[in-house]
């Protein structure tokens, strides 16, 4: 996912993560600065829907300006023609060590 944060505040004419908060505080939304600093400056791992409803309620947006959908070859630095399925290109179980014999060791005593 592409976030388009800065591009849906610089539609507000919100350039700075200060006034982003100073925003947020009109519609009752007030995390900390440090908080709205990380939403501003890269993409974050996780956002709280509330979090997503009190953001675009401040840049009057929707959740689509605010994040854009990417193909996941493109975002890994790979062609897609080299992406495989999981366990495609190995053994669907795991194989057992030489000299086991496959059999189950036994538990030791309590």
């Amino acid at each position: 996912m592409k976030w388009n944060l800065r591009w849906a505040a610089a539609k507000r004419d919100i350039w700075r993560p200060t006034q982003l908060q100073a925003a947020f505080r009109e519609v009752g939304f007030t995390p900390s600065l440090s908080k709205v600093a990380a939403l501003w400056s890269g993409k974050p791992v996780t956002v709280r829907l509330e979090d997503l409803d009190m953001i675009c309620a401040t840049l009057q947006c929707t959740v689509a300006d605010l994040m854009e959908a990417e193909a996941v070859a493109a975002a890994e630095g790979c062609p897609e023609t080299e992406r495989r399925a999981v366990g495609e290109s190995g053994p669907a179980r795991p194989i057992p060590r030489p000299g086991s014999g496959g059999a189950r060791r036994p538990m030791p005593p309590n």
